[in-house]
């Protein structure tokens, strides 16, 4: 996807909350740029702190996008391997201790680890970000148990953060409890863009209609759907 109205094709097929936006791939702030037309789709922008590699780093960057972008909302990353692209724990509970502190609604990008989620949700983020897969990877939910452990252990919005790979994925992810997913390569990198991201929104509907009807349980044997009385003896 190299066009800014191929993009805009694509905000209109997803209807997303949130559009994030890394502060270092903005590009042009003018009439014509990326997040002119952003402002010109109607969409909430969500800048994130792509790319840093420590705690410093990334409070930086979340400030500087708060005056760029007049918004206190933030996608924390702190990146701990710049080859797998995981995140830095470490930093990351130091990073939103400061911005939180600081006025900001952090949304922190982070391992499938219900502790860590537990711990930035006590310090106040406003959800948590947890990876399905590496970012870019298109392995989609690697662990499903680990997401439900995840949402077991917070009470803010869990949102599905990286490794999307197509619609199944999205799907899935809100029927382990996730309150959205970020999709990013899943609609860059596919074939026909504007067409992933619309069957991304279905399945994201599609999915947590089925995580609030309830799925029946997973079971070892068969069980007849059908009633045996009535059945003909022979």
């Amino acid at each position: 996807m190299t066009s800014l109205a191929t993009m805009a094709s694509v905000i209109e097929a997803a209807s997303p909350g949130l559009v994030t936006v890394s502060m270092r791939r903005a590009g042009d702030l003018g009439p014509s740029g990326l997040l002119a037309m952003l402002r010109d789709q109607g969409v909430r922008l969500l800048p994130n702190t792509a790319g840093c590699l420590s705690a410093r780093e990334a409070v930086l960057t979340a400030r500087l996008a708060r005056e760029a972008l007049d918004t206190s909302l933030v996608k924390l990353e702190v990146i701990g391997d710049e080859r797998s692209l995981l995140p830095d724990v470490v930093g990351l509970l130091s990073a939103a201790a400061e911005l939180v502190a600081d006025g900001f609604t952090v949304l922190p990008y982070t391992t499938a680890d219900p502790v860590v989620a537990a711990r930035l949700a006590d310090l106040g983020c406003a959800a948590v970000m947890p990876l399905g897969s590496p970012i870019g990877s298109g392995q989609g939910i690697t662990d499903p148990a680990a997401i439900e452990r995840v949402r077991a252990a917070v009470a803010i919005p869990v949102v599905l953060d990286a490794g999307i790979g197509t619609a199944s994925d999205a799907a899935l992810a809100m029927e382990l409890g996730c309150d959205a997913v970020l999709a990013a390569t899943a609609i860059t990198r596919a074939e026909q863009p504007v067409a992933m991201a619309r069957s991304l929104r279905l399945a994201v509907e599609a999915g947590r209609l089925a995580y609030g009807a309830g799925r029946i349980p997973r079971q070892t044997t068969a069980r007849a759907s059908s009633p045996l009385a009535g059945r003909a003896v022979l």
